[in-house]
């Protein structure tokens, strides 16, 4: 008779990436750079618009606060990209931005596109791309809507 082996109580490693950075991105846009540091690593790469360098979430709430009168997300689908392990999983996290602009123009519908790198279930690198920029331009008058 075969040996009886207990279930796994190990999570899958995609839906468990997707949790962290789920949680870590409920948690930032409180904002609570705090709270969600708790779920990088201390050696964290984040790579804003731009491709602005920080090393903590506080510096991301910073350039929000330098940026936005207020912004949030609209969360839109978590993306795991297929082969992660515990190791190491790739995930996008999608949606758009909504919030007023520093002149307390409303705005919503920004679209944005985040790519994490988790490994042994800490986030250590953040990478953020969304269309404030190009926004930004056609207020200014640079560019066509």
């Amino acid at each position: 008779m075969p040996a009886h082996t207990a279930p796994s109580t190990t999570k899958d490693p995609a839906a468990e990436a997707a949790e962290i950075v789920e949680t870590y991105l409920r948690l930032h846009m409180i904002p609570d750079p705090d709270s969600a540091r708790a779920y990088c690593a201390p050696d964290l790469e984040i790579r804003f618009t731009g491709n602005r360098p920080m090393r903590d979430p506080a510096d991301a709430t910073a350039f929000n606060k330098s940026r936005y009168k207020w912004v949030k997300k609209k969360f839109g689908p978590t993306h795991v990209v297929a082969g992660g392990t515990a190791e190491e999983t790739i995930v996008y996290q999608t949606g758009t931005l909504y919030g007023e602009w520093p002149d307390g123009t409303p705005f919503e519908g920004n679209r944005y596109v985040d790519r994490y790198v988790v490994r042994h279930g800490k986030i250590v690198k953040m990478e953020v791309w969304n269309d404030s920029a190009e926004w930004l331009l056609v207020r200014a008058g640079l560019a066509k809507p």
